[in-house]
């Protein structure tokens, strides 16, 4: 993690890009104290596929609207 003041920030703007590819987190500070958190963006995970899960479930000898209809009647 790499503290860098609101100064240094706005005069090397264009190198926070190559400090962030060194260092994971940089914080901004004014006065000492930290006011800001720079942090790289990480790539979202990809969304599993729930293909294997559906093709290993058995198939359904009745539709789901006939099961559906079933039980509203027997209500």
């Amino acid at each position: 993690m790499k503290t860098v003041s609101v100064r240094e920030a706005r005069q090397g703007l264009s190198k926070l890009d190559e400090l962030l590819g060194r260092e994971d987190e940089v914080i901004i500070t004014r006065h000492g104290k930290p006011i800001a958190r720079l942090m790289k963006i990480r790539p979202r995970k990809p969304i599993p596929s729930h293909r294997k899960l559906r093709e290993s479930m058995p198939k359904m000898r009745e539709g789901s609207e006939i099961l559906i209809r079933e039980d509203r009647d027997a209500r």
